[in-house]
């Protein structure tokens, strides 16, 4: 059973992570997100849960206005074969989430380690990181290096990559 925001949040408050997260209606695209800007300050973040052949599974969290080539990430980040998008019922298996609520967050229901995250060096260079709490109905802001310590307490080894433009 995937976590719920409630969880996260007090995961992440058992690690004394400090987070701020503000409610808003669902949010399903970057475009729908944009309306919040001004309100909501900080890196704000896309990200692709992609697949290659062998059924690897890489998350990456970029600048919501990057754009990454599919044709070419698969070399960058180590997969094995061009890579596509990974289907609906692996996102939820894997990190707990619908499409429209891919998020970083994510990671923490990935207890297996089959997800290789790659974070691009553009987004990190943000200050405070915005990303979707497990639901698309709510934004969190957490500092850049928290970020980093989240994903490591999940088990999960950060890679930081120029993935995008």
């Amino acid at each position: 059973m995937p976590k719920t925001e409630a969880e996260l949040l007090a995961f992440l408050d058992s690690l004394g992570i400090s987070v701020k997260t503000h409610r808003h209606p669902p949010l399903f695209t970057v475009a729908d997100s944009q309306s919040l800007r001004g309100e909501i300050p900080g890196g704000h973040t896309k990200n692709l849960f992609l697949k290659d052949k062998k059924d690897n599974f890489f998350l990456l969290t970029v600048d919501e206005n990057a754009v990454v080539d599919l044709k070419s990430v698969h070399s960058l980040i180590g997969a094995a074969s061009r890579v596509s998008f990974g289907k609906p019922d692996m996102l939820m298996e894997l990190l707990g989430v619908i499409p429209g609520a891919v998020t970083v967050f994510g990671l923490i229901n990935d207890t297996q380690h089959r997800v290789r995250v790659v974070l691009d060096e553009g987004l990190m260079r943000n200050e405070i990181i915005n990303a979707h709490p497990l639901t698309n109905e709510a934004t969190t802001s957490i500092a850049a290096a928290d970020l980093i310590k989240f994903i490591k307490a999940t088990g999960h080894e950060p890679v930081i990559l120029k993935v995008a433009s």
